[in-house]
Protein backbone atom coordinates (compact mmCIF):
# COMPACT_ATOMS: atom_id res chain seq x y z
CA UNK A 1 0.00 0.00 0.00
CA UNK A 2 1.50 3.34 -1.07
CA UNK A 3 1.14 6.09 1.53
CA UNK A 4 0.74 9.47 -0.16
CA UNK A 5 2.32 11.55 2.62
CA UNK A 6 5.34 9.28 3.21
CA UNK A 7 8.84 9.52 1.72
CA UNK A 8 11.95 7.43 2.33
CA UNK A 9 15.42 8.99 2.08
CA UNK A 10 18.84 7.36 1.91
CA UNK A 11 22.08 8.82 3.31
CA UNK A 12 25.37 9.05 1.46
CA UNK A 13 28.97 9.03 2.59
CA UNK A 14 29.65 10.48 6.01
CA UNK A 15 27.12 8.57 8.11
CA UNK A 16 29.05 5.30 8.09
CA UNK A 17 30.50 4.06 11.38
CA UNK A 18 32.13 0.87 12.61
CA UNK A 19 29.35 -1.29 14.07
CA UNK A 20 26.58 0.24 11.95
CA UNK A 21 23.37 -1.82 11.73
CA UNK A 22 24.74 -4.22 14.39
CA UNK A 23 21.26 -4.30 15.93
CA UNK A 24 19.96 -5.87 12.71
CA UNK A 25 22.44 -8.74 12.63
CA UNK A 26 19.72 -11.19 13.72
CA UNK A 27 17.55 -10.27 10.72
CA UNK A 28 18.30 -12.74 7.92
CA UNK A 29 17.30 -10.28 5.18
CA UNK A 30 20.01 -7.83 6.31
CA UNK A 31 22.75 -10.44 6.46
CA UNK A 32 21.64 -11.90 3.11
CA UNK A 33 21.86 -8.47 1.46
CA UNK A 34 25.40 -7.94 2.74
CA UNK A 35 26.31 -11.50 1.70
CA UNK A 36 25.03 -10.85 -1.82
CA UNK A 37 27.14 -7.70 -2.14
CA UNK A 38 30.19 -9.38 -0.61
CA UNK A 39 30.05 -12.21 -3.14
CA UNK A 40 29.73 -9.76 -6.02
CA UNK A 41 32.76 -7.74 -4.90
CA UNK A 42 34.76 -10.61 -3.39
CA UNK A 43 35.07 -8.58 -0.20
CA UNK A 44 33.45 -9.18 3.22
CA UNK A 45 31.43 -5.98 3.59
CA UNK A 46 29.65 -7.00 6.78
CA UNK A 47 32.96 -7.76 8.54
CA UNK A 48 34.34 -4.36 7.53
CA UNK A 49 31.14 -2.58 8.58
CA UNK A 50 31.17 -4.28 11.98
CA UNK A 51 34.88 -4.47 12.79
CA UNK A 52 36.59 -1.78 10.73
CA UNK A 53 39.24 -0.53 10.85
CA UNK A 54 37.67 2.92 10.58
CA UNK A 55 40.37 4.13 8.18
CA UNK A 56 39.50 1.37 5.71
CA UNK A 57 35.75 1.82 6.12
CA UNK A 58 36.17 5.54 5.30
CA UNK A 59 37.99 4.91 2.02
CA UNK A 60 35.69 5.99 -0.81
CA UNK A 61 36.10 2.72 -2.69
CA UNK A 62 34.95 0.82 0.42
CA UNK A 63 32.39 3.27 1.75
CA UNK A 64 30.25 3.57 -1.35
CA UNK A 65 29.38 -0.13 -1.80
CA UNK A 66 28.85 -0.55 1.94
CA UNK A 67 26.52 2.45 2.20
CA UNK A 68 24.53 1.28 -0.84
CA UNK A 69 24.20 -2.16 0.74
CA UNK A 70 23.18 -0.73 4.12
CA UNK A 71 20.44 1.38 2.53
CA UNK A 72 19.04 -1.50 0.49
CA UNK A 73 19.26 -3.90 3.45
CA UNK A 74 17.29 -1.51 5.65
CA UNK A 75 14.68 -1.03 2.93
CA UNK A 76 14.31 -4.79 2.56
CA UNK A 77 13.94 -5.09 6.33
CA UNK A 78 11.13 -2.52 6.24
CA UNK A 79 9.45 -4.46 3.43
CA UNK A 80 9.59 -7.61 5.56
CA UNK A 81 7.93 -5.80 8.49
CA UNK A 82 5.26 -3.66 6.79
CA UNK A 83 3.17 -3.51 3.62
CA UNK A 84 3.23 0.33 3.69
CA UNK A 85 5.32 1.89 0.92
CA UNK A 86 6.33 5.53 0.44
CA UNK A 87 5.06 7.65 -2.43
CA UNK A 88 8.46 9.31 -2.99
CA UNK A 89 12.14 8.39 -2.60
CA UNK A 90 15.34 10.43 -2.59
CA UNK A 91 18.97 9.91 -1.63
CA UNK A 92 21.71 12.30 -0.59
CA UNK A 93 24.55 11.97 -3.14
CA UNK A 94 25.50 8.27 -3.13
CA UNK A 95 22.17 7.57 -1.41
CA UNK A 96 20.47 8.28 -4.72
CA UNK A 97 21.69 4.87 -5.92
CA UNK A 98 20.05 3.15 -2.94
CA UNK A 99 16.82 5.00 -3.77
CA UNK A 100 16.99 3.85 -7.40
CA UNK A 101 17.49 0.21 -6.37
CA UNK A 102 14.51 0.43 -4.03
CA UNK A 103 12.47 1.99 -6.85
CA UNK A 104 13.50 -0.99 -9.03
CA UNK A 105 15.22 1.21 -11.61
CA UNK A 106 18.46 -0.69 -11.00
CA UNK A 107 19.01 -4.23 -9.82
CA UNK A 108 21.04 -4.47 -6.62
CA UNK A 109 23.73 -6.46 -8.43
CA UNK A 110 24.11 -3.82 -11.15
CA UNK A 111 24.14 -1.03 -8.58
CA UNK A 112 26.89 -2.66 -6.52
CA UNK A 113 29.16 -2.89 -9.55
CA UNK A 114 28.21 0.62 -10.61
CA UNK A 115 28.98 2.34 -7.30
CA UNK A 116 32.26 0.43 -7.01
CA UNK A 117 33.22 1.80 -10.43
CA UNK A 118 31.89 5.26 -9.49
CA UNK A 119 34.13 5.29 -6.42
CA UNK A 120 37.14 4.17 -8.43
CA UNK A 121 36.55 6.87 -11.07
CA UNK A 122 36.13 9.54 -8.42
CA UNK A 123 39.29 8.52 -6.58
CA UNK A 124 41.27 8.42 -9.83
CA UNK A 125 40.01 11.81 -11.03
CA UNK A 126 41.97 13.84 -8.48
CA UNK A 127 45.30 12.67 -7.02
CA UNK A 128 45.35 12.20 -3.24
CA UNK A 129 45.86 15.51 -1.46
CA UNK A 130 44.96 17.70 -4.43
CA UNK A 131 41.24 17.95 -3.70
CA UNK A 132 39.31 18.81 -0.56
CA UNK A 133 35.88 19.55 0.90
CA UNK A 134 34.89 21.82 3.79
CA UNK A 135 31.70 22.59 5.67
CA UNK A 136 30.64 26.19 6.29
CA UNK A 137 28.18 27.03 9.06
CA UNK A 138 26.39 30.30 9.61
CA UNK A 139 26.56 31.95 6.19
CA UNK A 140 23.84 32.29 3.56
CA UNK A 141 24.09 30.42 0.28
CA UNK A 142 24.83 33.66 -1.56
CA UNK A 143 27.70 34.56 0.75
CA UNK A 144 29.22 31.08 0.43
CA UNK A 145 29.13 31.53 -3.35
CA UNK A 146 30.97 34.85 -2.96
CA UNK A 147 33.53 33.14 -0.68
CA UNK A 148 34.18 30.48 -3.31
CA UNK A 149 34.47 33.05 -6.11
CA UNK A 150 37.01 35.04 -4.10
CA UNK A 151 39.01 31.92 -3.19
CA UNK A 152 39.25 30.37 -6.67
CA UNK A 153 42.31 32.11 -8.15
CA UNK A 154 42.10 30.04 -11.36
CA UNK A 155 41.35 26.85 -9.41
CA UNK A 156 38.10 25.04 -8.65
CA UNK A 157 36.15 26.10 -5.56
CA UNK A 158 32.36 25.81 -5.40
CA UNK A 159 29.38 25.20 -3.08
CA UNK A 160 28.44 21.55 -3.60
CA UNK A 161 26.06 20.45 -0.83
CA UNK A 162 23.17 22.70 0.16
CA UNK A 163 22.35 20.71 3.29
CA UNK A 164 20.32 23.17 5.37
CA UNK A 165 19.88 26.92 5.50
CA UNK A 166 23.20 27.98 7.02
CA UNK A 167 25.06 24.73 6.29
CA UNK A 168 26.83 24.46 2.94
CA UNK A 169 29.72 22.21 1.89
CA UNK A 170 32.39 23.49 -0.52
CA UNK A 171 34.66 21.39 -2.75
CA UNK A 172 37.59 21.99 -5.07
CA UNK A 173 41.37 22.13 -5.20
CA UNK A 174 42.95 21.86 -1.76
CA UNK A 175 44.65 25.26 -1.86
CA UNK A 176 41.43 26.96 -2.95
CA UNK A 177 39.45 25.29 -0.17
CA UNK A 178 42.07 26.40 2.37
CA UNK A 179 41.69 29.97 1.13
CA UNK A 180 37.90 29.68 1.20
CA UNK A 181 37.90 28.56 4.84
CA UNK A 182 39.89 31.65 5.83
CA UNK A 183 37.66 33.98 3.80
CA UNK A 184 34.50 32.37 5.22
CA UNK A 185 35.69 33.02 8.77
CA UNK A 186 36.50 36.62 7.84
CA UNK A 187 32.91 36.99 6.60
CA UNK A 188 31.50 35.74 9.91
CA UNK A 189 31.11 31.97 9.48
CA UNK A 190 30.52 30.13 12.76
CA UNK A 191 32.68 27.35 11.36
CA UNK A 192 34.63 26.69 8.18
CA UNK A 193 36.32 23.33 8.53
CA UNK A 194 37.79 20.82 6.11
CA UNK A 195 36.19 17.37 6.05
CA UNK A 196 38.09 14.07 6.31
CA UNK A 197 37.47 12.99 2.71
CA UNK A 198 39.85 12.10 -0.08
CA UNK A 199 37.62 13.08 -3.02
CA UNK A 200 36.21 16.56 -3.83
CA UNK A 201 32.73 15.39 -4.80
CA UNK A 202 30.11 17.32 -6.82
CA UNK A 203 32.46 19.93 -8.30
CA UNK A 204 34.03 20.51 -11.73
CA UNK A 205 37.02 18.33 -10.83
CA UNK A 206 34.67 15.36 -11.29
CA UNK A 207 33.66 16.11 -14.89
CA UNK A 208 36.01 13.56 -16.48
CA UNK A 209 34.84 10.93 -14.00
CA UNK A 210 31.23 11.82 -14.85
CA UNK A 211 31.84 11.32 -18.58
CA UNK A 212 33.27 7.84 -17.92
CA UNK A 213 30.44 7.03 -15.51
CA UNK A 214 27.86 8.04 -18.12
CA UNK A 215 29.37 5.48 -20.52
CA UNK A 216 29.08 2.82 -17.80
CA UNK A 217 25.49 3.80 -17.06
CA UNK A 218 24.49 3.38 -20.70
CA UNK A 219 25.65 -0.25 -20.59
CA UNK A 220 23.28 -1.13 -17.74
CA UNK A 221 19.69 -2.29 -18.13
CA UNK A 222 17.42 0.10 -16.24
CA UNK A 223 13.66 0.25 -15.84
CA UNK A 224 11.14 3.01 -15.15
CA UNK A 225 10.81 3.70 -11.44
CA UNK A 226 8.08 1.88 -9.49
CA UNK A 227 8.26 4.71 -6.92
CA UNK A 228 9.22 8.23 -8.08
CA UNK A 229 12.78 9.25 -7.14
CA UNK A 230 13.58 12.95 -6.68
CA UNK A 231 17.10 13.29 -8.06
CA UNK A 232 19.79 15.55 -6.60
CA UNK A 233 21.08 17.60 -9.50
CA UNK A 234 17.75 18.92 -10.81
CA UNK A 235 15.33 18.28 -7.91
CA UNK A 236 13.10 16.49 -10.42
CA UNK A 237 11.50 13.12 -10.94
CA UNK A 238 12.57 11.62 -14.28
CA UNK A 239 10.54 8.95 -16.04
CA UNK A 240 12.82 8.01 -18.93
CA UNK A 241 15.88 5.83 -18.40
CA UNK A 242 18.00 8.18 -20.53
CA UNK A 243 17.08 11.12 -18.29
CA UNK A 244 17.88 9.11 -15.16
CA UNK A 245 21.28 8.11 -16.55
CA UNK A 246 22.06 11.71 -17.49
CA UNK A 247 21.01 12.91 -14.03
CA UNK A 248 23.28 10.36 -12.32
CA UNK A 249 26.28 11.45 -14.41
CA UNK A 250 25.45 15.13 -13.85
CA UNK A 251 25.17 14.53 -10.11
CA UNK A 252 28.89 13.76 -9.92
CA UNK A 253 29.88 17.36 -10.73
CA UNK A 254 26.73 19.22 -9.62
CA UNK A 255 25.58 20.36 -6.16
CA UNK A 256 23.38 18.19 -3.96
CA UNK A 257 20.28 20.37 -3.51
CA UNK A 258 18.98 18.77 -0.33
CA UNK A 259 17.15 21.83 1.02
CA UNK A 260 15.14 22.02 -2.20
CA UNK A 261 14.49 18.26 -2.08
CA UNK A 262 12.82 18.48 1.32
CA UNK A 263 10.91 21.56 0.16
CA UNK A 264 9.77 19.57 -2.90
CA UNK A 265 8.48 16.85 -0.57
CA UNK A 266 6.54 19.40 1.46
CA UNK A 267 5.00 20.92 -1.67
CA UNK A 268 3.93 17.41 -2.75
CA UNK A 269 2.11 16.80 0.54
CA UNK A 270 4.77 14.71 2.24
CA UNK A 271 4.48 14.94 6.04
CA UNK A 272 6.88 12.13 7.04
CA UNK A 273 10.39 11.38 5.75
CA UNK A 274 12.08 8.18 6.95
CA UNK A 275 15.87 7.92 6.78
CA UNK A 276 16.69 4.40 5.69
CA UNK A 277 20.14 3.31 6.84
CA UNK A 278 22.79 3.93 9.49
CA UNK A 279 23.12 7.25 11.26
CA UNK A 280 20.82 10.21 11.77
CA UNK A 281 22.36 12.74 9.38
CA UNK A 282 19.34 13.24 7.12
CA UNK A 283 16.98 13.27 10.12
CA UNK A 284 18.95 16.18 11.54
CA UNK A 285 19.03 18.06 8.24
CA UNK A 286 15.31 17.54 7.69
CA UNK A 287 14.40 19.00 11.07
CA UNK A 288 16.34 22.16 10.25
CA UNK A 289 14.87 22.52 6.74
CA UNK A 290 11.12 22.06 7.25
CA UNK A 291 9.53 21.09 10.56
CA UNK A 292 6.24 20.31 8.79
CA UNK A 293 7.92 17.15 7.45
CA UNK A 294 8.47 14.83 10.43
CA UNK A 295 11.93 13.24 10.26
CA UNK A 296 12.25 9.64 11.39
CA UNK A 297 14.90 6.97 10.94
CA UNK A 298 15.61 3.25 10.81
CA UNK A 299 19.08 2.54 12.18
CA UNK A 300 18.56 0.11 15.08
CA UNK A 301 15.81 -2.14 16.48
CA UNK A 302 14.27 0.58 18.66
CA UNK A 303 14.07 3.10 15.82
CA UNK A 304 12.57 0.45 13.51
CA UNK A 305 9.84 -0.29 16.03
CA UNK A 306 9.16 3.39 16.72
CA UNK A 307 8.98 4.25 13.02
CA UNK A 308 6.71 1.30 12.25
CA UNK A 309 4.34 2.37 15.02
CA UNK A 310 4.32 6.02 13.94
CA UNK A 311 3.75 5.30 10.25
CA UNK A 312 1.06 2.72 10.92
CA UNK A 313 -0.69 5.01 13.43
CA UNK A 314 -0.84 7.80 10.85
CA UNK A 315 -2.41 5.38 8.36
CA UNK A 316 -5.31 4.19 10.51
Amino acid sequence: MNKADLAFVFPGQGSQAVGMLKDFSDHAIVKQTFQEASELLQDDLWALAQNGPKETLNQTIKTQPIKLTAGVATWRLWQSQSDIRPSKLAGHSLGEYSALVCAEVLTFADAIGLVAERARLMQAAVPEGQGAMAVVLGLTDDVVQIVCDEAKENQVCAPVNYNTPGQVVMAGNTEAIDRACLIAKEKGAKRAQKLPVSVPSHCALMQDAAASLHQQLQQIDMQAAKIPVVQNADVQVFESVNDIQTALAKQLFSPVRWVETIQYFSAEGITQAVECGPGKVLMGLGKRIDKSVASRGIFDQKSLTTTLEAVEASTS
